[in-house]
């Protein structure tokens, strides 16, 4: 028998309270901040909308250690645990504590519903999740002793992923040195620097709001650049086959709305449907490498490049694909290009890949931790 059977047997062998966390704590809301209040990096962090902060102030209003729920925009429903001290925007509400509860306790039961809070969204206008939706939620309320061993066992399993997530900052970092070093041509190398459009047909995605069917033709957009082919979204064969301009091996699709310069190379002949939000660069392989171009337009070079003619003022920012043509590309011969794709490539699998590199290993990790929690939070409930 574990310690924490243990515990429920000694503690709670009848079962445990089931209770809304309304009547265990508070769900207080922030206060909003203008963003000519915010800096960059001096002070408290800010929290509105999101878990990455909007920027920092000089004062704080909520101490460490506090669970938060975002409530507004996109990432309403997100649950979330700030260990330090903070300001809260009235896009996220934070939980009170009292005696019943260990914060951290809270956020893992919490964090156990929150497909249950973001399917509770209002969706008309700016999506928005109402206080008193957080406050019903119920949760298992086991004794002190019990939560303070769970919480010990699934901060375990979050400092394991947190080893493998700094690995991952660490090789990217690599990555992103040996990229730009190989791509700063040195010692005469002879080059040549041509406008994308002369090396590379420019296309955009549909402008249509695609109508979603349950199989058929993937759709890929910003949200899954990473992995198109994994998405779960699809549309209908008809309307890709009004399509004019198909993605074929060797295409490069890259990301122009909201996330601009992400990119990926078509590796399969398997049909794929893309949004407006991305481009497709079609590039005269007797020219240039596919991947030498994705891993060229990633670089520092590229992204100056792109930073040039983004549209910054622009809501969400853009690059138009005109103008996606008008950006330089400085490449060598096809056998050097070749060279730095097999030396970059190596890394880029490391750092990205889903299915092998390290991301992979950290979403088994989140998914075990994810596993362990659920059955830790699973209690028999006190008649």
């Amino acid at each position: 028998m574990n310690k924490i059977q243990e515990l429920i047997e000694k503690l709670c062998p009848d079962g445990v309270e089931y209770k809304r966390i309304g009547d265990i704590a508070n769900v207080l809301r922030g206060k909003r901040l203008t963003k000519d209040k915010l800096n960059a990096d001096n002070g408290y962090p800010v929290y509105h909308g999101g878990l990455e902060p909007l920027g920092y102030y000089h004062e704080m209003n909520r101490k460490a250690n506090t669970v938060m729920v975002i409530n507004v925009g996109a990432s309403a429903g997100t649950v979330g645990f700030c260990d330090v001290d903070f300001w809260s925007s009235d896009g996220c509400y934070c939980i009170s504590h009292n005696d019943f509860a260990i914060p951290k306790y809270i956020y893992s039961a919490l964090a156990s519903q929150e497909q249950l809070l973001v399917s509770k969204v209002r969706r008309a206008g700016i999506p928005t999740l109402d206080a008193k939706i957080v406050e019903d939620i119920k949760i298992p309320v086991p004794p002190l002793e019990v939560q303070s061993e769970i919480v010990r066992i699934l901060d375990n399993f979050t400092e394991l992923t947190s080893e493998l997530t700094s690995e991952l900052t660490a090789r990217k970092k690599q990555y992103e040195h040996y990229r730009d070093e190989l791509l700063t041509f040195r010692n005469g190398m002879e080059t040549k620097t041509h406008k994308l459009c002369e090396i590379c047909e420019v296309y955009d995605g549909t402008h249509q709001t695609p109508n979603y069917t349950d199989y058929g033709i993937k759709f890929a957009s910003v949200e899954n650049i990473q992995a198109p082919y994994n998405t779960t979204k699809h549309i209908s064969v008809e309307d890709y086959n009004k399509y004019k301009i198909k993605p074929r091996i060797d295409d490069v699709l890259m990301t122009r709305i909201g996330s601009i310069g992400t990119c990926y190379v078509i590796d399969r002949t398997e049909d794929l449907a893309y949004y407006v939000s991305l481009a497709l660069l079609r590039p005269n392989t007797s020219i240039i490498n596919s991947r030498y171009l994705k891993h060229y337009i990633e670089s520092i070079k590229g992204a100056k490049e792109l930073r040039r003619r983004t549209l910054v003022n622009a809501v969400p920012i853009k690059i138009n694909k005109d103008d996606i043509g008008k950006i330089n590309i400085t490449f060598p011969a096809l056998e050097e290009q070749q060279r730095i794709v097999d030396i970059l490539d190596r890394f880029d699998k490391l750092c990205n890949d889903i299915s092998e590199g390290l991301p992979a290993e950290i979403e088994a990790r989140q998914k075990q931790y994810e596993y362990y929690r659920d059955k830790l939070l699973t209690f028999k409930e006190k008649a």
